[in-house]
């Protein structure tokens, strides 16, 4: 019993801090999966489905990995809800490599999410001493061109979240593992043209469905995994030798659907979480100097029934050789809000195309 007061203890802050990160997140497990991981997206308003031009593909549209022909590394970190001091970090490494043989992209990626250090107590209230809490991510990931302007991809994943040691009989009591995959398609036209505009180069389209697999298992509890449908769209409104413009706009929509009853299983959620919750909306501006100065801003929101949550960002990064360091800021609307001045660190290394 012990270890079953501690995991629910534990299960308990873990949601009460999804909660505050990501809105109303319906109640699934392992909310980190849903952390935007680059500074680059995370300065415009936490958009990429349509843009994934970059190693942080992996997260936002694997099928951006089927444009990229080149040796990329990517990491980023942050400590997350700076205003409870809670000790809580999330760190994203991501690795990818186009593979001639493959026509393709491969990339690993590994997340990990640092819950915090947490007291161990008996059912008398004797300290036992202490413990800390985490949760991470193994996946692997392949993008290729699936026809013209068209590519797509997909990312399988290993999840863990270890939320309690185990003790006494209860050798798994808050430790809980799943799978699950995701796939994605974009659609970059080289030559296009609507009604007379010529939109060669200008328009990207893109989907990612993520998180897709079997609930997580705490002891005799599961909790669905918070399967995502995203979409983008991006516009290239201004490209020439000095200057470059992007607008861009997400839209996700957790389909997970719970009551009282409990979760309805994939793919019934589907079609049932339509009718809960609301659509995330992301809007996002980026304009690059010389291919080397990047300024960023965006807009996040979000209707009451799924969060509430209201903030604007704000970003900036520079290249340097290999290198490009970008970082972003959250402003948000509601004072003394958790997200309020998160701050997010990204590097991408890129040794461009494998000859």
């Amino acid at each position: 019993m012990m270890i079953i007061r501690n995991g629910g203890l534990v299960l308990a802050m873990a949601f009460l801090t999804a909660t505050a990160s990501f809105g109303q997140v319906g109640g699934s497990a392992v909310p980190f999966l849903l952390i935007a991981p680059d500074a680059r997206a995370g300065g415009m308003g936490e958009t990429g489905t349509a843009i994934a031009d970059n190693i942080y593909a992996t997260y936002w549209n694997p099928a951006g990995l089927g444009f990229q022909q080149s040796r990329q590394v990517g990491l980023s970190f942050s400590k997350w809800l700076p205003q409870f001091d809670a000790d809580l970090f999330y760190s994203y490494g991501t690795y990818g490599q186009y593979v001639e043989a493959l026509d393709g992209t491969i990339a690993a990626t590994f997340i990990f999410m640092n819950l915090g250090e947490f007291e161990r107590t008996s059912e008398t209230g004797v300290k036992l001493g202490t413990f800390r809490s985490n949760e991470f991510m193994l996946g692997v990931a392949y993008g290729t061109l699936i026809g013209t302007d068209v590519t797509a991809g997909v990312q399988f994943k290993y999840i863990q979240s270890n939320l309690a040691p185990a003790g006494g009989q209860q050798a798994s009591a808050g430790t809980g593992v799943s799978g699950a995959f995701d796939l994605g398609f974009l659609w970059k036209p080289a030559h296009l043209n609507i009604l007379g505009w010529e939109l060669d180069n200008v328009l990207s389209l893109g989907a990612n469905l993520q998180n897709v697999g079997p609930k997580m298992t705490y002891l005799n509890e599961s909790d669905p995994l918070p399967t995502t449908l995203r979409t983008g769209v991006a516009f290239k409104l201004v490209e020439d030798e000095f200057n470059d413009l992007l607008v861009t706009a997400d839209f996700a929509k957790l389909l997970v659907k719970r009551d009282e009853l409990g979760s309805d299983p994939i793919p019934r959620s589907f079609i049932s979480a339509w009718g809960v919750g609301g659509v995330e909306t992301g809007l996002g501006l980026e304009y690059i100097y010389d291919r080397v100065v990047s300024m960023r801003g965006g807009y996040f929101t979000e209707p009451k029934t799924a969060g509430a949550r209201q903030f604007y960002t704000l970003g900036a990064g520079v290249k340097y050789d290999l290198f490009v360091l970008d970082f972003s800021y959250i402003l948000t609307v509601e004072a003394n809000h958790p997200l309020a001045n998160t701050l997010r660190f990204s590097l991408v290394v890129d040794w461009g195309r494998e000859q």
